[in-house]
């Protein structure tokens, strides 16, 4: 059996991870931590949502950086959708250059929060619930 502190510690570490242009399998995580413990259901899904936004965010905060005449992939999704395009920001690979576009294109950083999390969240509650 996982310890729980030690579970949930690696899930924050790999959403975190998994949410930004680095690899990670933050789904696999969380489907073997709630399957064996069924009980950290929603303490994981939580953990696994704030920290994966956080690496969004930090996708986001990435593409304030980038100067106007570099267009990072993503964008046009991000300019046609608006903030919206961030509730597709769990995809895999799209979903971070999405992220990246809205910081570029200087989207409301709490509003952005709001639709990565809200995607994020649906998520991990689909693989949790099949765990």
């Amino acid at each position: 059996m996982i310890d729980a502190g030690v579970g949930l510690a690696g899930l924050a570490v790999s959403s975190f991870v998994s949410a930004t242009i680095l690899p990670g399998a933050s789904e696999v995580v969380l489907w073997a931590l709630v399957r064996d413990q069924p009980a950290l259901f929603w303490h994981a899904i939580a953990v696994a949502t704030i920290a994966n936004t956080a690496g969004g965010m930090t996708s986001y905060l990435i593409g304030r950086l980038v100067p106007p005449r570099d267009l990072p992939r993503g964008i046009a999704w991000v300019r046609r959708w608006g903030v919206v395009a961030l509730l597709a920001s769990w995809l895999p690979v799209v979903g971070d250059a999405l992220c990246v576009g809205a910081g570029w294109l200087r989207l409301p950083a709490p509003l952005a929060t709001v639709c990565i999390g809200l995607g994020k969240f649906a998520r991990y509650l689909v693989v949790a619930t099949f765990a």
